[in-house]
């Protein structure tokens, strides 16, 4: 049977009524969420005019995706596991934030080639003391909402953690030993003497990297790219979102939440164990 989440602990009556008179079955409590058990799939146009017309996040779940087979979640570092493009904050260690930040924004929504934009984007950083990235990592990164529980309510299942970014591996590193993830995989900045040259060693991590790195570890793994959750907010994320079973949306761009499975809008990050099932039911809410 097919089963849409609501992502809120606490539903107003009218909200209620809009969505099952939209979507008619059976309303469950699971504790911070709910699960409507519906008999009928539900249109791209009714779940877009809900979405309008609610203040919590709605997704219908994938009629062929099984959250019980999960066995990796893949994320986007900037932007999604984080608060911020940590590009963009390097750049204002030069005063150059605003002229990075656009290029950045434009290659998140889609309209730049993203190797291109970083390189232009790392060239402009040339001659600035590492030591700002530390900086950076210490005084303005911190994790979106929901990161930790999400990675909380993962290890119990035992489903195995990755972080990729079109970003830098002085960040991914770190967050990997302070959150126990798995894998990472990123750029790397070039520093000589002491000061970032402009450049990035090695080939870029763009969208083929993204969604090369999720096939690679489903093949050591052992398992189909169908028990992967991707999640990401560009359109760098998009290859590699289209290989998993479930792909998330996180407070994305428009071309981001138009072609993935699921989009958070409202809730942190731990509403991803929401689409995974997690929770106990405790009571029918409504049935119609």
């Amino acid at each position: 049977m097919p089963v849409t989440v609501l992502h809120s602990a606490s539903l107003s009556d009218t909200a209620i009524d809009r969505v099952t008179a939209s979507i008619p079955g059976e309303l469950e409590s699971c504790g911070d969420y709910c699960r409507l058990h519906h008999k009928q799939p539900v249109s791209v146009e009714t779940l877009s005019l809900l979405r309008q017309q609610l203040d919590f996040d709605i997704n219908s779940i994938p009629a062929d995706f099984a959250p019980d087979e999960v066995c990796l979640l893949i994320s986007d570092m900037d932007s999604t596991l984080i608060n911020i493009e940590c590009v963009d904050e390097i750049a204002d260690f030069a005063n150059l934030k605003p002229e990075v930040a656009a290029v950045t924004e434009a290659a998140m929504r889609g309209e730049l080639d993203f190797a291109e934009s970083l390189l232009q984007r790392v060239h402009l950083l040339r001659g600035l003391d590492q030591q700002v990235l530390q900086r950076v990592y210490a005084e303005r990164l911190q994790l979106n909402p929901g990161a930790e529980q999400l990675l909380a309510g993962l290890k119990p299942r035992g489903i195995r953690t990755a972080l990729v970014s079109g970003g830098f591996t002085f960040f991914t590193e770190r967050l990997k030993q302070r959150l126990a993830l798995d894998f990472t995989l990123a750029n790397v900045l070039a520093v000589e003497s002491g000061r970032l040259t402009g450049k990035v060693v090695g080939s870029i991590v763009g969208a083929d990297a993204k969604r090369d790195f999720l096939l690679q570890l489903c093949e050591e793994f052992g398992i189909a790219p169908e028990q992967a959750v991707a999640v990401g907010d560009g359109a760098n994320d998009l290859k590699m979102m289209s290989q998993a079973g479930l792909s998330v949306a996180y407070h994305a761009k428009p071309t981001v939440q138009q072609q993935a499975d699921t989009a958070l809008n409202f809730s942190g990050l731990d509403g991803i164990l929401h689409l995974l099932g997690q929770g106990s039911i405790e009571r029918v809410v409504q049935t119609a």
